[in-house]
């Protein structure tokens, strides 16, 4: 049966589903087993090219047309694109995409082995459980079983399994929007991670927060030149005494307050679900009443910089020409030119700027893909209210929206009211509950089934 003659209401229980909901555990665990530690420094890069390799071969299984490619000269960095024809060519393709790499993790700070992908407790266990190899593995068990199942979607679906999204995403969805746009052709909407998962409110109302927006990343160098001289001398041109001074101004200095439209948006719909008030006088104040949210909602309320790294000198009595500081910065959407602004302000001219940086994306939280977002997963949990936010990181969406895509997070995962989700990304002992791998399974199939 055709998914455009299906109902979005009421549960399914047809085989095929039900096969699909047993093995995406399976499919989780064996694809955190798969060390595909991503660093960014090329000599210690592990597993991106196992792990597509794996993906490939459960979609050649059951009868896709895989395409496996490799970034340019960089063997090793693998990329997993399969497309399932829908039933009207004419509309707007759907695509569903995730990365296949993951953060480093230290086995010692571990109550379990991070690339052990254990099953117990009622969670998968590993590093990548919920960035992202859940949504990698609830993507996997759909398409798997809409093409066993000879099941035509309303319209085209690529799903694309993607490498070095930790790392800034140059050898995978950057170079295929570059190199290999044809791929994605016809793709006019997206789904990825970091949205469609539950938070518990007032009343134990679920709301799931569905991303529709996420900050631009900048990763920002400075530098500071200066006399070189020796450790035991009076020095008053010192590059690291000026780096610190500038690094301290700028790790110390609050950016301006901004609510953007998604984020108004999204404290509407907690005011309209609890009662609970966000007055801009004190908007960071009520903010923390929603609990581990709010570290989340907190840092979408203005741009951040970070310093992350400091290099200089290479002897102790020796006074460097040369300092250099890392510094995380992530710019709320429409605020790239006041950023820029503000930070020559703080740093002065003195101090040399330079860096790499993907755009701020927003998508209107809005139309026909909203809609079928709500009702999936109302089938599967009624009284569930959908609501859109903006997301502090970054992930693949900033490439493929490049391509005209408009690109939302809805990797759906009905959670515990008292797992701290947010703290599990790039965190010690991260997990994700089996019952939330299978609803999101069955939510997913729902959605894709009737896009």
């Amino acid at each position: 049966m055709s998914a455009h003659n299906e109902g979005i209401s009421g549960t399914d229980h047809d085989a095929g589903l039900l096969r699909a909901e047993d093995e995406v555990v399976g499919l989780a665990s064996d694809l955190i087993r798969i060390d595909t530690t991503n660093t960014g420094d090329p000599e210690t890069l592990v597993g991106e090219r196992a792990a597509a390799e794996f993906v490939a071969a459960k979609l050649s299984e059951v009868g896709y047309d895989v395409t496996y490619v490799e970034s340019g000269d960089h063997p090793g960095r693998g990329n997993v694109i399969a497309r399932l024809p829908g039933a009207d060519p004419t509309r707007g393709g759907l695509l569903v995409h995730g990365h296949l790499d993951v953060v480093p993790a230290d086995p010692a700070e571990w109550s379990v082995h991070p690339f052990s992908g254990a099953v117990q407790d009622g969670y998968v266990w590993g590093r990548g459980a919920v960035d992202m190899k859940d949504m990698l593995a609830m993507s996997l068990a759909v398409a798997r079983r809409l093409k066993r199942d000879g099941i035509t979607p309303p319209r085209d679906v690529v799903f694309a399994f993607l490498a070095d999204e930790e790392a800034g995403s140059f050898h995978g969805a950057q170079w295929l929007v570059d190199h290999r746009p044809e791929l994605f052709e016809g793709c006019t909407e997206a789904i990825s991670e970091v949205g469609g998962f539950s938070v518990t409110l007032k009343d134990g109302v679920r709301a799931y927060l569905v991303q529709s927006a996420e900050k631009g990343i900048r990763w920002l160098k400075l530098r500071v030149r200066a006399r070189a001289g020796h450790g035991s001398m009076v020095h008053d041109d010192n590059a690291v005494t000026k780096l610190s001074e500038a690094v301290a101004k700028l790790g110390n200095h609050r950016f301006p307050l901004v609510l953007t439209d998604s984020v108004r948006e999204f404290l509407d719909g907690v005011t309209e679900i609890t009662g609970w008030e966000f007055p801009e006088n004190d908007i960071e104040g009520a903010v923390a009443k929603l609990g581990n949210l709010s570290r989340i909602v907190g840092a979408t309320l203005r741009d951040t910089a970070n310093p992350t790294m400091l290099t200089a000198g290479y002897k102790h009595n020796v006074i460097p020409s040369v300092a250099e500081a890392a510094v995380d910065c992530r710019i709320l959407p429409g605020r790239e030119e006041a950023f820029d602004r503000e930070l020559a302000e703080l740093l002065g001219p003195d101090v040399e700027r330079e860096w790499v940086g993907l755009p701020p994306v927003e998508a209107k939280f809005e139309g026909r893909i909203v809609d079928v977002m709500t009702a999936s997963l109302l089938a599967e949990d009624p009284g569930a209210k959908a609501l859109p936010y903006m997301m502090s990181g970054g992930t693949d969406a900033k490439s493929f929206s490049r391509l005209g895509m408009n690109c939302f997070g809805f990797a759906p995962l009905k959670l515990p009211a008292d797992l701290d989700f947010a703290a599990l990304f790039h965190g010690v002992d991260e997990r994700v509950p089996v019952d939330a791998l299978k609803f999101g399974t069955r939510v997913l199939d729902r959605f894709i089934r009737n896009s």
